[in-house]
């Protein structure tokens, strides 16, 4: 077991000896209030057509990202009931985590050191998917590439969605932060 009390992220550490300065110097900071940092990652699993037909669909996929983010992920839940898509208000649809602090930054670790070089024809990951403010946005297809996931036990593949919000004003400032990180943009 881990003794919280001493140990530091690898990446958080990294953030603060290396990257901090390398960005204070590139973007001529004033102060280092200024310089970019993570804020929070959210991990989201939209269950889709399969939570219409099961409710426990969702409920399986609170379990998979409570596993893979190591923090108790909640369930989302419909906000409006549309008949087309049989969909009642209040039905569980999916789970949602929001990460901060040393988890955010173990998760991003794992993200770019373990998981993505698992992805079947792995090219890299858009760098265009930012949001004008600094945010970044992606999408996996399968859950399965992180290794907490035990793929015996899975009964459905999820996509997920990976929202990575920080505090730069620009996108320019967001990719450089996130090109420091090691994330692997294909442009």
């Amino acid at each position: 077991m881990l003794d919280t009390a001493t140990y530091t992220p690898r990446l958080k550490t990294a953030y603060r000896e290396t990257i901090r300065p390398a960005m204070k110097e590139e973007f001529g900071y004033k102060n280092d209030m200024m310089i970019p940092k993570l804020e929070k990652i959210v991990l989201n699993i939209g269950c889709g057509k399969a939570a219409v037909k099961d409710s426990k669909k969702a409920k399986s996929a609170q379990e998979d990202l409570t596993t893979i983010a190591g923090q108790h992920a909640v369930v989302t839940k419909a906000k409006n009931s549309i008949a087309g898509f049989r969909v009642r208000e209040d039905m569980p649809m999916g789970a949602k985590v929001t990460l901060r602090g040393d988890r955010m930054f173990e998760f991003l670790d794992r993200l770019i050191t373990v998981a993505m070089p698992r992805i079947r024809d792995f090219r890299g990951v858009s760098g265009k998917s930012f949001d004008g403010r600094g945010n970044y946005a992606m999408g996996i297809k399968e859950h399965i590439i992180f290794p907490e996931i035990n793929f015996d036990k899975v009964d459905e593949m999820w996509g997920m969605d990976i929202v990575i919000a920080t505090t730069a004003q620009t996108d320019a400032e967001a990719k450089a932060l996130l090109k420091a990180f090691n994330m692997p943009f294909n442009s």
